[in-house]
């Protein structure tokens, strides 16, 4: 099942994925759906609506998740590049839901910095609630799976020891444009392609299995520090290819188009603006 949240006259709506058409469901969004009882069998139920493809308006999947946790450093090219040790455990950071934006709307370049690098990343998104779960169990607590790009703002990320600064900027990061529900993967934790290009030229490719953590050890992981709730968003990494680790440094400007696709999820499609009215 492919699910999306979908803006409407009527504000958003979680929507399913039919054949040429979104069937418009009773939930203000996929994160709503997966807050309520048996999700699943809601998310198949009745349509109230009916939206083409080609018009549909994609909000973020989950526009408001209680948590978005990210890892760093959770590819070894990535390592490398950035000159890093490997971790021994998950390096976590997180985001708030301001940074979140749909799959085809701009990625805002802040105008405090000219350092805003990609980082093209699975995202897990939760379906119900985790606390002290085994790896050997999370699964069964992923919702499904969909796109993410990381975008960061690299001379904030390194004013101090910590990510955040960096990594919450207004507006900068996709997610979407579907959920693919974990059923589509049979339960197992899936093997896709991931790729990053900035106009057109290939500046990421990698698969999902080369995850240092992968995501039951993340889910487990972090399930022992804090309740995973119902549509929280975990972004898992990125590969290597990032702008900022190479040499000459390159990074975003405004007018290029940010497309970050993920086999068998989609794709998010953004152009670059620079921040106005500031």
């Amino acid at each position: 099942m492919r699910l999306a949240t979908l803006r409407t006259d009527e504000g958003t709506r979680a929507a399913r994925r039919e054949e040429g058409f979104y069937a418009v469901l009773p939930h203000a969004s996929v994160g709503a759906l997966l807050s309520s009882d048996d999700w699943l069998q809601a998310a198949a139920a009745e349509e109230t609506g009916r939206v083409a493809v080609a018009e549909a308006d994609f909000a973020p999947v989950v526009p408001h998740p209680n948590k978005i946790i990210c890892l760093g450093l959770n590819y070894a090219t990535h390592i490398k590049e950035m000159g890093r040790d490997t971790p021994r455990y998950p390096t976590l950071f997180a985001k708030y839901d301001g940074a979140l934006i749909g799959a085809h709307d701009p990625v805002v370049l802040p105008v405090v910095s000219d350092t805003v690098d990609w980082e093209a990343e699975l995202a897990v998104v939760i379906g119900r609630s985790a606390r002290h779960v085994a790896e050997s169990e999370a699964l069964e607590y992923v919702a499904g799976y969909t796109v993410a790009n990381d975008v960061t703002v690299r001379e904030y990320q390194r004013r101090t020891r910590e990510f955040l600064a960096g990594k919450t900027f207004e507006a900068t990061t996709p997610l979407g444009p579907e959920l693919v529900t974990a059923d589509e993967f049979g339960g197992r934790e899936p093997d896709l392609e991931i790729l990053c290009e900035v106009d057109g030229e290939v500046m990421q490719r990698s698969r999902t299995s080369d995850l240092l953590f992968g995501v039951p050890d993340i889910v487990a992981y972090v399930s022992g520090i804090i309740t995973l709730l119902p549509g929280d968003v975990i972004l898992t990494g990125t590969p290597g290819g990032v702008g900022d680790g190479r040499d000459p440094k390159v990074y975003l400007a405004p007018g290029q188009v940010l497309r970050t696709v993920i086999e068998c999820l989609g794709e998010t499609r953004n152009r670059c603006l620079r921040e106005s009215g500031v």
